[in-house]
C-alpha cells in the first residue's frame, strides 16, 4: 500500500531557524530518505520551497483566479513529502514517528486512494 508523509510546518519556521540550522535539518532528512530507500520503502521524496514563490490557482465559472504567495492567512505549509510503500498504516505511522521532522513540525500520514473515498 502507498502512503504519503506530508511534512507540515509553520510558514516562518525556516526564516527563524536560519540557513546553517536549516542545512543541518535538511541533511537529517536526506539521511532519513536514504535509509528508507535502502530498506525498499521509499517511492519518492521531495522538499518544497517556501510559499513566498508559490501561486494558488482557482477556476470558477471558467474564470481563473491566481493568488501569489506568501499567503498571509496560512498557519502552516507543506514543506515536502515522502511517498512510501508500506505493508500497513501502522508501518507508515512508525516511519512517521522516526522521521526527524516530527521533532520540529507535524508529519501527516495519508493513504493514497481515490478522492471519493
Amino acid at each position: 500500500m502507498s502512503y504519503m508523509l506530508l511534512i507540515v510546518e509553520p510558514p516562518h519556521q525556516r526564516i527563524e531557524r536560519g540557513e546553517a540550522a536549516g542545512r543541518e535539518v535538511y541533511d537529517q532528512m536526506v539521511r532519513f530518505a536514504a535509509d528508507l530507500k535502502e530498506r525498499g520503502k521509499l517511492l519518492a521524496v521531495e522538499s518544497l520551497t517556501s510559499t513566498k514563490d508559490a501561486v494558488r490557482v482557482q477556476v470558477r465559472n471558467g474564470q481563473p483566479k491566481l493568488l501569489d504567495g506568501p499567503f498571509a492567512e496560512a498557519k502552516e505549509m507543506i514543506g515536502g513529502f515522502f511517498l512510501l510503500d508500506c505493508e500497513s498504516r501502522d508501518e507508515a505511522v512508525a516511519i512517521a514517528q522516526a522521521c526527524p521532522a516530527a521533532s520540529w513540525c507535524t508529519v501527516e500520514v495519508r493513504k493514497l486512494g481515490p478522492c471519493f473515498a
